[in-house]
């Protein structure tokens, strides 16, 4: 009897012999499958993070380095409502591209038909080309900055950018974009390095001036960089290309509110940076390229916080931008005139026109900015042409989000009526800042 009690307990009081191996493989079974869960939540982000990287473009940042310097925190406020404003526009773009499989010009253009889709097709070329141009200007100063000719920095972007697609995976390409962008981190080293007074940090949160028409002037530049047609044709395009499924939207999402949330992180970052050392000290310079920023930043920042920080930040967001706009310029035209897009096939007779197209927009940008002799003004059309297509752009968004998604899929009640109130804001933003950056008032 003692023999067979130690047999079925073991000495120690613990499940012994099969019983015992049973308890084992079934902890490893459950560990195995909790890894697998965590690698298929991290698997659905990517897409959201880095469009989102991409925001934060050179423009942009120009933006908020203006808004810290004019308003010095006034222009706290504006960043932190555009969060909200950021993730549900580009959250349709996650639900229409997983829930249909569809790129968002192959939607217009079956739910539209073609003539709608070559509009949207040539507000999407114009933009992506718009995009690369700032994007190569930025490059080009932060070369300058350090000394390096734009017909040295551009050609190597260029190629960069072009080998970036021929490396045969979209997740590879994802995951340089990533690397790339968060190189923008940075602008949180260099908000504390301007030491800015909390208080003051708190005051400026809570005044935003909106009677006062430079100040709203400026917000609607704020506004206009927010939403870039190429954003909405990029995340689409890519959740499609990264094969997510319908059980992985609530990832994506996630993604996305992160990667909304962290993009105007980094331009609340340059505000306040700008807005604790400029906006203090010299208020009214001029700062519309990155060499002027970087140059009015070095005597409160030093030349390790001012221009090798600045300039470092301001060449991942470049970067990472052109590598999404170009990516949307050709996915979106491929899907429009139905030629096979994909970074997971490295170029063949099948994907040739897509590569073509990805290669054209970038040697295109790079010649167009190489004979530019005033980058600057460059920037500015880029921003209002942005402004005015964003209608056409929200538009087709919206119109596919009610038409193209099944029922379970779409907005319903209080969600519906704020997606399209923020969307109108946003619409109505972009066009207000039109006359004035044309100098019709």
């Amino acid at each position: 009897m003692a023999t067979d009690q130690v047999s079925e307990t073991g000495v120690d009081g613990s499940p012994s012999g099969p019983d015992n191996a049973a308890v084992a493989a079934s902890l490893k079974t459950a560990l195995r499958r909790r890894r697998w869960l965590g690698l298929a939540f991290l698997a659905a982000w990517g897409p959201g993070l880095v469009v989102m990287l991409a925001d934060t473009d050179a423009g942009s940042l120009i933006t908020a380095a203006q808004s810290g310097a004019q308003w010095n925190y006034k222009m706290i406020l504006p960043q932190v409502i555009l969060m909200p404003i950021l993730y549900v526009v580009q959250e349709i773009t996650v639900r229409l591209g997983i829930v249909t499989g569809r790129g968002h010009g192959a939607l217009i253009r079956e739910r539209f038909g073609r003539w709608w889709a070559l509009l949207s097709a040539g507000t999407l070329f114009v933009s992506a080309i718009g995009a690369l141009l700032t994007e190569f200007a930025g490059v080009a100063g932060v070369g300058e900055m350090f000394g390096i000719s734009q017909w040295v920095t551009i050609p190597t972007a260029t190629v960069f950018l072009l080998a970036l697609a021929l490396t045969g995976s979209y997740r590879r390409v994802e995951r340089i974009g990533i690397a790339v962008g968060l190189a923008e981190l940075v602008f949180f080293v260099a908000m504390f390095m301007a030491h800015p007074h909390l208080g003051a940090v708190a005051h400026g949160l809570g005044s935003m001036p909106l009677g006062n028409h430079s100040y709203l002037m400026l917000v609607a530049a704020n506004v206009g960089a927010v939403i870039m047609p190429w954003m909405v044709f990029y995340q689409q395009g890519a959740v499609i290309d990264k094969k997510l499924s319908v059980a992985s939207i609530r990832q994506a999402r996630q993604d996305t509110a992160v990667g909304a949330v962290l993009t105007q992180a980094i331009m609340l970052a340059v505000v306040i940076a700008v807005g604790a050392t400029i906006g203090l000290h010299n208020p009214g310079a001029t700062l519309n390229t990155v060499g002027q920023i970087a140059d009015a930043l070095t005597p409160y920042l030093g030349h390790f916080g001012g221009t090798v920080l600045f300039g470092l930040g301001m060449l991942g967001a470049a970067l990472v931008a052109a590598i999404v706009s170009s990516l949307a310029g050709a996915w979106g035209l491929a899907e429009v005139f139905g030629w096979k897009h994909t970074l997971n096939e490295r170029p063949n007779r099948r994907t040739a026109k897509f590569y073509l197209t990805y290669s054209l927009t970038h040697i295109i940008g790079a010649i167009l900015v190489l004979a530019s002799v005033d980058l600057v003004s460059l920037s500015v059309d880029v921003e209002v042409m942005n402004a005015l297509l964003l209608p056409i752009v929200l538009g087709f968004l919206l119109a596919l989000e009610a038409k193209a998604l099944p029922k379970e899929w779409q907005m319903r009640g209080v969600r519906k009526y704020v997606t399209w109130t923020l969307c109108l804001v946003v619409m109505g933003f972009g066009l207000y800042m039109v006359p004035s950056t044309l100098g019709w008032i």
